[in-house]
């Protein structure tokens, strides 16, 4: 009877364990259109596509502002971010090979662009970018088939550490289990919280992957998957909410959801 009673409470220990993994969608915003990813500040939440941003108050979900790329330069943004009063989004080539990419860097208040950061062919193709400890943090995605470079799969796909004037700093490579989640894609989305635990998605499988930057070797440090309301693609922590919030995208629906994550780990 002891060990019945014992495994009784293992099992639901487990389950409430897993409940608590689990985040609660807050909000649905539904938009225009939602293709890549969303960045967030006090007030708004922008939404990436493409080749456009469009600009939406959190309160009523209208929208305010838009951008739109009309020079054919910016060929497949992929997220966003507001630091600093600035909005940065990564562009790519994408599907094409080589690889190119840079950083585009906007005014959030009008949406005007403001400035460039070009990589060129350089790691990969990129895909989301954070500041952290006074240091960019730039993922360079690879894939397997369409997208692909020559002789490279997505296993060459990394987290690369850059100082002030760009200087590569470091570099990280994902978990081999976590690239075959992935599939043929990669990373699509990610940040890194204040405490320095990274964050990120992949292409379009609901799930939140939570690493910490490793003590020993190259590899990064796999610590939870957390399921997610949002389908892959760009993410943004809102991290003006009192509540440890995340804005993603449905991609099917053009809708913008709202999470509410767990505890951290």
């Amino acid at each position: 009877m002891n060990k019945v009673v014992l495994v009784f409470l293992l099992i639901n220990v487990t389950v409430l364990s897993s409940i608590a993994q689990s985040p609660v969608e807050v909000k649905r915003y539904n938009v225009a259109e939602a293709q890549q990813g969303v960045a967030v500040d006090e007030n708004h939440f922008y939404v990436i596509n493409n080749h456009s941003i469009r600009k939406y108050t959190k309160s009523d979900g209208m929208e305010v502002a838009s951008w739109e790329d009309t020079t054919g330069l910016i060929k497949h943004l992929n997220s966003g971010i507001i630091i600093d009063g600035t909005l940065y989004c990564t562009n790519s080539n994408y599907p094409n090979s080589p690889m190119a990419s840079s950083l585009e860097m906007f005014d959030p208040e009008t949406l005007t662009h403001t400035g460039n950061h070009s990589f060129g062919i350089q790691i990969g193709s990129a895909t989301w970018v954070d500041q952290y400890e006074g240091a960019w943090y730039v993922a360079f995605a690879h894939y397997t088939g369409r997208g692909s470079t020559e002789n490279k799969d997505n296993r060459w796909t990394q987290l690369v550490k850059f100082d002030t004037t760009w200087r590569q700093q470091a570099a990280w490579v994902f978990p081999e289990d976590m690239i075959a989640e992935f599939g043929t894609r990669s990373s699509s989305g990610g940040f890194i919280a204040p405490d320095g635990s990274i964050y990120c998605t992949g292409h379009d499988l609901p799930k939140l992957y939570v690493l910490h930057f490793p003590k020993l070797g190259y590899t990064l440090d796999w610590q939870q998957t957390i399921d997610v309301a949002n389908e892959g693609q760009g993410v943004a922590l809102d991290d003006t909410s009192a509540e440890r919030q995340i804005y993603g995208i449905l991609r099917n629906e053009n809708a913008v959801v709202v999470s509410s994550l767990p505890d951290e780990p």
